[in-house]
């Protein structure tokens, strides 16, 4: 039991990484606090860790609210005294091409991506530093490496500034931050493709070894982990492959079809 006496957050529990964060942390023996909208997916969330026995205490959050996010505090340190943990796992994407993205898709965007890890991680540092100690776990993107995405490589890019920033500010307080950054997953953000994409497991257990083993960064699955280097290393050719029409086309070539099939207009 890892994690037993810890009491951890997992924003966006509900979603295909949250859930499997939150399944791999409580079997290490975590106190869970399920931050979600308050909505069916949060609700089957809880209905199955009941019947499960799971140690899940579920608190509908919408991290676009700071008064959410101070009300998801507050409620989780007069239930439990300390917050040990913290996993921002909740986002959302966006169509590649920046024209394609409205402008609330832009404002979402940032706002669940980058400001609500942002207002999540300033809300529970104060109790992370008295109690000095604490693992704070980023999950961001390999889109945070090459800006190919839109208005979800910059949140991502953004979320990767931010990480290193508050790991450097924290860190003599015995707090650790990670940014794990996921290739393509399954999960709904990418229903789209093939099956054989691994299960967000990988992602789960990534952020379980960040708690245990804070560090830098990690990517997964690991054979991304070239194509990243690559990318900071010479930007140049991610330009040269990406700048071209054709690759433009095909990378947009899906995202167009499901806007059009949800009846979603361009900006």
């Amino acid at each position: 039991m890892l994690l037993a006496g810890k009491v951890g957050i997992v924003a966006g529990a509900s979603g295909a990484i949250g859930t499997a964060t939150c399944r791999v942390l409580a079997a290490r023996g975590a106190s869970i606090i399920c931050a979600a909208l308050d909505d069916q997916m949060l609700r089957d969330l809880l209905r199955t860790a009941g019947q499960e026995n799971l140690p899940y205490l579920g608190i509908p959050t919408d991290i676009r609210s700071r008064g959410d996010i101070d009300r998801l505090v507050a409620r989780t340190l007069e239930a439990f005294v300390r917050i040990d943990i913290l996993v921002n796992a909740a986002g959302i994407g966006s169509s590649p091409a920046m024209c394609d993205s409205t402008d609330v898709e832009l404002e979402d965007v940032i706002s669940i991506n980058l400001l609500g890890s942002a207002r999540l991680m300033h809300a529970v540092l104060p109790t992370m530093k008295t109690q000095r100690s604490g693992s704070i776990v980023n999950v961001g993107s390999v889109a945070g490496e090459a800006g190919v995405m839109g208005i979800y490589s910059a949140s991502k890019f953004g979320l990767r500034g931010l990480s290193d920033s508050v790991r450097r500010e924290v860190k003599s307080f015995g707090i650790g931050v990670t940014l794990i950054e996921p290739g393509f997953i399954r999960t709904a953000m990418n229903a789209a493709m093939t099956n054989r994409l691994p299960g967000p497991e990988i992602v789960a257990e990534a952020i379980l070894d960040a708690i245990r083993r804070p560090r830098r960064t990690r990517i997964v699955p690991a054979h991304y982990i070239l194509p990243a280097l690559i990318a900071r290393s010479f930007p140049g050719l991610i330009d040269l492959v990406f700048g071209d029409a054709r690759i433009q086309e095909r990378l947009n070539r899906d995202a167009r079809a499901a806007r059009s099939a949800s009846g979603v207009e361009s900006s």
